[in-house]
């Protein structure tokens, strides 16, 4: 048997493609159970992220495998096979190895580096165990792929190299402005509270966000988030929502960052537009009753000489200041010069942004009124796939949206660390070194058998001496018995080894066949022992992932 892994990914398929072949969890376990059912593979995994859908197999045939592989990946995502096998990909044995390892070393994620990659690789295994379609092999490979990823990142130094896609998607959204200065006093919606989604509402607490929200469809994971975030030491606000008033949130939000296992849009560009509507409309109303108190929050009273100005446009009259004429000339703004947001509301509403609606913070007097530069009044992070939120949403006024397409492009010219040659020095060393191991593992059987065999012929002379020598003394016939054993353990003992030497070597697999044929083994007690291993193997990784279940046994 042999390892096989196809799949498609961010470098190899437009995103578009990616999200139309994602898989929901359900799809994964009937995808597992087809291939472990076909008849080229004996073992299956699905390694299934934001931007990689990976089928792994233990397969007896190669082009079968590849053929059987790659129609099952297209009859479960959805996407036909002719539209597929173009952004397909292929690794067979130590390639599969090297594939696997680099992908837990970070090395071939969007962002280079992350280190949430390793407990997506955790849960793949986690799932095949659970549904008996991980053996020996599958086992072995991947507690070793993450064994290779945290010494790749205790070693080294690829964590200044990458990041979380969470990280990298709020720099996105912050531009050139550091994230912590970015969302500072920004208000936060969480939709989803996967693992993913915690990771973004525990990145935006510890950036100094004032609020965070969490809406999910299951509410009690919402509050147990919330709650989490709130006990975190950060001093953020959470609380939790249903997802039935992600809507009335958005109004509120200052950033939304989503992610959940929908198979449609949780955010329309219509939902969208809703949302900075009533951000602008609160705003006005804000503003307007500001006004009528006696104009707490405006510049100088007068209409506006900026044809543009959606505030107060210039009509070629005078009002009197702090004046508030909706729609017509005379600025509701008011008159007060100490709140420098009622400042830059103006400067962004001239701009052709939406203001931020919400409470006012009043901050440092400002001597004169400094236009703001062009921002978004809300920002949206997506990163699940598929999408979340509508891609048409990036052209609305006043929204930046980042998805998970974006990130692709944006990572695609980012600077590579210098500790990304040592990781790669460390996935040949550990690629080396599993096949050494595995192969070795390959010829182990055959060798138990042959001294198991050879046991049993030294058992069978004794017996046939004492036929021959009935009066033989008790202490006579256990030194015969023991020299019996030491000349066979000797005879056995150098070629054993050596073979087990030349089996780790590439190409090595013929000699378990040639010790079959040698000392004509019987292939029955060869596989007992194959599966007596495997079982106790299955059995131990299991218990290392979830020590208070019973052991799991794998496919042989």
């Amino acid at each position: 048997m042999s390892l096989l892994v196809v799949g498609l990914s961010h470098r190899s398929a437009p995103v578009s493609v990616l999200e139309r072949a994602a898989l929901t969890v359900d799809a994964q376990a009937r995808l597992l159970h087809d291939t472990v059912a076909a008849e080229p593979a004996a073992e299956a995994a699905v390694l299934a992220t934001c931007n990689r859908i990976e089928l792994y197999a233990d397969v007896d045939k190669f082009h079968a495998g590849v053929a059987e592989l790659s129609t099952l990946l297209a009859l479960h995502s959805g996407v036909g096979l002719e539209e597929l096998t173009p952004y397909l990909y292929v690794h067979y044995e130590d390639r599969a190895v090297h594939h696997l390892f680099s992908v837990a070393c970070g090395l071939d994620s969007m962002v280079v580096g992350e280190g949430q990659i390793l407990g997506q690789i955790k849960d793949a295994l986690g799932r095949a165990q659970e549904l008996h379609t991980a053996g020996r092999l599958l086992n072995d490979l991947f507690q070793q792929a993450l064994r290779v990823g945290k010494r790749a990142h205790s070693e080294t130094g690829i964590d200044r190299a990458g990041q979380s896609l969470v990280t990298f998607g709020l720099e996105q959204l912050a531009g050139r402005e550091p994230v912590h200065a970015w969302a500072k006093g920004k208000r936060a919606l969480v939709i989803g509270a996967g693992s993913m989604s915690s990771l973004a509402a525990a990145t935006l607490a510890r950036s100094g966000v004032d609020e965070v929200v969490v809406a999910n469809r299951t509410l009690d994971r919402a509050e147990r988030l919330a709650e989490i975030l709130t006990e975190g030491g950060t001093g953020v606000l959470a609380r939790a929502v249903p997802m039935a008033e992600v809507a009335g949130e958005l109004t509120r939000a200052d950033v939304a960052v989503s992610c959940t296992g929908a198979t449609g849009l949780v955010l329309t560009a219509a939902d969208v537009t809703a949302a900075v509507a009533g951000r602008v409309g609160a705003a006005r109303d804000d503003v307007r009753d500001d006004a009528r108190d006696g104009g707490r929050a405006g510049h100088d009273g007068s209409a506006c000489d900026d044809d543009d100005c959606v505030i107060a446009p210039h009509t070629g009259t005078d009002e009197p200041a702090g004046t508030a004429v909706p729609d017509a000339g005379g600025c509701p703004v008011g008159s007060h010069v100490g709140d420098e947001t009622a400042y830059e509301q103006h400067a962004a509403l001239v701009d052709n942004s939406p203001a931020v609606g919400g409470p006012v913070r009043v901050s440092r007097p400002a001597p004169a009124m400094v236009p703001a530069a062009r921002a978004a009044a809300l920002y949206l992070l997506d990163l699940a796939m598929p999408r979340d939120i509508d891609a048409a949403a990036h052209r609305l006024t006043g929204v930046r949206l980042v998805d998970i397409e974006s990130l692709a492009d944006a990572s695609a010219d980012a600077p590579m660390a210098a500790d990304v040659d040592a990781v790669r020095t460390i996935v040949s060393d550990e690629v080396a070194a599993f096949g050494a191991a595995q192969r070795a593992a390959h010829i182990t059987p055959t060798v138990v058998a042959l001294r198991t065999m050879a046991a049993d012929v030294v058992s069978g002379e004794i017996a046939r001496l004492d036929g021959r020598l009935p009066g033989l003394g008790d202490k006579e016939r256990a030194e015969i018995t023991q020299t019996v054993r030491r000349v066979v353990d000797k005879l056995l003992h150098a070629p054993t080894v050596r073979v087990k030497q030349l089996a780790s070597e590439p190409g090595g697999a013929g000699y378990a066949d040639a010790l079959r044929t040698l000392f004509d083994l019987d292939p029955e007690t060869v596989a007992a022992v194959s599966r007596a291993d495997l079982l106790s193997n299955a059995g131990g990784q299991h218990n290392q992932l979830h020590e208070n279940d019973e052991p799991k046994r794998g496919r042989a």
